[in-house]
């Protein structure tokens, strides 16, 4: 009896600790950005990601995200990452795992990059 118990209490604890979004989509998007004309590189709070075009990893948060384009001879654009509710989070609210949604909070995700391509042109300077 005593054994059935600490499982039950081991698989319950299991289950409220889950953080579904997190381990089953990542907490990180690959974003695709182009820019015309092309060469110009992207930072993502102050980190060079890559000169486009390219393919970036950018860490998902609940908290608005920008990145900057910078190409010598041009105007800086800033660029907002747009973000929609990641589905697979559910699973955790549906299971009523509070730790999981907590964690799919903290880790950002509870949502998603949409759109996961960005084309950007820029103005050049006068």
């Amino acid at each position: 009896m005593k054994n059935k118990l600490s499982v039950a209490l081991l698989a319950g604890i299991a289950l409220s600790a889950t953080s579904c979004a997190s381990i089953l989509t990542g907490t990180k998007d690959r974003i695709t950005f182009n820019s015309t004309p092309e060469g110009a590189k992207v930072f993502h709070k102050g980190i060079e990601k890559c000169t486009t075009p390219c393919t970036a990893e950018i860490p998902r948060s609940l908290s608005k995200q920008m990145v900057i384009f910078e190409k010598e001879g041009f105007n800086n654009k800033e660029v907002k990452l747009t973000k929609t509710f990641n589905p697979v989070s559910l699973v955790n609210i549906l299971l009523g795992g509070a730790i999981g949604v907590g964690i799919d909070a903290a880790t950002g995700s509870l949502t998603k990059y949409s759109p996961k391509e960005y084309n950007v042109e820029l103005e050049q300077k006068n």
